[in-house]
């Protein structure tokens, strides 16, 4: 028997960790399709947020412009937004149909209150509907540093346990899955948090949110709308400074450490990074490209 040699690592593990890089984009961003053509590699996951619940439609054209420019479509479905098992139905086969869809995003939803019969991700998995649309990868949401919305009503308990639950369902009909999380600003809390999942069974891969570079008081604006806790506290200090509204943060040193991380500590799981362009597509990939050359 041939004793088995790891792999060496890479040279450049910032280059190597941006090249596995998904994306967000809205229907509303699709005039965009050209950038992510020029700077993304082929195949790449392209997320597509439904921020308002009327867009479904734009999102399913979304889906068949990314799919037909070679990315991976991966529309997002949230409970709170979608009204019957019909409708989700719908969408699903018309993400299938149009697009091509075989990953999708299915998370709870910020809404307040559920447009319909569906309150939480468990819910629209137990309809069936994944399954017989041939739906082979599900993406699940991760918050590293927890979800007021569910925290403040159920405790941070839940979290974990409905994590093990979605894991249990992926396993059970044969499903991949991966964990997207929400954006944040710092490595060390991210890391903390993979580990305390391993530890609890949960082994999903991460793909780790990442703002892209955005004026202090984007990230703000976001970082408040999106709930994201006490990584956030650097952006919150220097909002303080009135003169420092419109400086520009780039993620550099959170990019750094979480390539370091995937690389030294695979154990953890972050697999990827998950690219926000808060502050629009062109700084993003300006950003990126002298990175990843």
């Amino acid at each position: 028997m041939t004793a088995s040699h790891p792999s060496p690592s890479p040279a450049n593990p910032v280059a190597d960790f941006l090249s596995r890089a998904s994306m967000e984009i809205t229907p509303k961003q699709m005039e965009k399709l050209p950038l992510l053509v020029k700077n993304l590699k082929p195949g790449a996951r392209v997320f597509i947020a439904l921020i308002d619940p009327s867009e479904v439609a734009g999102q399913v054209t979304a889906a068949k412009a990314l799919r037909q420019a070679g990315f991976d479509p991966v529309p997002h479905i949230p409970a709170r937004f979608v009204r019957t098992a019909a409708d989700l139905d719908d969408r699903v086969a018309a993400f299938v149909r149009e697009g091509g869809v075989s990953t999708v995003l299915a998370l709870g939803g910020g809404a307040a209150q559920p447009m319909g019969d569906f309150d939480s991700t468990m819910q629209m998995l137990a309809t069936g509907v994944f399954e017989r649309h041939g739906i082979t990868t599900i993406g699940l949401a991760g918050h590293p540093e927890g979800n007021p919305d569910i925290e403040k009503i159920h405790g941070e308990a839940m979290l974990l346990k409905a994590l093990r639950e979605k894991q249990a369902w992926l396993k059970a009909k044969g499903r991949d899955g991966f964990i997207a999380t929400q954006f944040l600003f710092e490595a060390a809390p991210l890391a903390a948090w993979a580990s305390g999942l391993r530890k609890e069974g949960i082994t999903l891969p991460i793909a780790a949110g990442i703002p892209g570079p955005a004026t202090i008081k984007t990230l703000v604006k976001y970082a408040a709308m999106c709930g994201v806790g006490n990584s956030a506290r650097f952006i919150k200090k220097q909002a303080l400074n009135i003169t420092k509204l419109l400086t520009v943060s780039s993620p550099d040193d959170l990019v750094e450490k979480l390539a370091v991380l995937h690389q030294a500590k695979p154990e953890l799981g972050i697999a990827a990074p998950h690219l926000y362009p808060f502050g629009g597509f062109d700084k993003l990939f300006d950003w990126m490209a002298p990175k990843v050359a």
